[in-house]
């Protein structure tokens, strides 16, 4: 049950990222999203990345693993066209 609610945390949590990156994407528009947050915000993904790999913790692993795609390829974005 602990599991299926990680799995299930994960997916809403990692999910939450898709439309900004799809409409960053699509628009290469970050005039509204803020660098610093962006920075931060992957610092600390990747510390649960590393924290989920420590513990073996599958639900974290992969949440983070797909988040940091997400969130790394805005903030990559942002450099670019910011």
């Amino acid at each position: 049950m602990e599991q299926t609610i990680g799995f299930i945390a994960a997916f809403l949590t990692t999910a939450s990222f898709a439309p900004q990156a799809i409409k960053t994407i699509r628009t290469r528009n970050t005039e509204s999203i803020s660098l610093v947050m962006y920075v931060i915000f992957n610092i600390g993904i990747i510390c649960w990345l590393i924290y989920g790999i420590f513990h073996d913790d599958l639900p974290i692993i992969l949440a983070n693993s797909i988040t940091l795609l997400l969130t790394s390829t805005i903030l990559a974005m942002k450099l670019k066209y910011g």
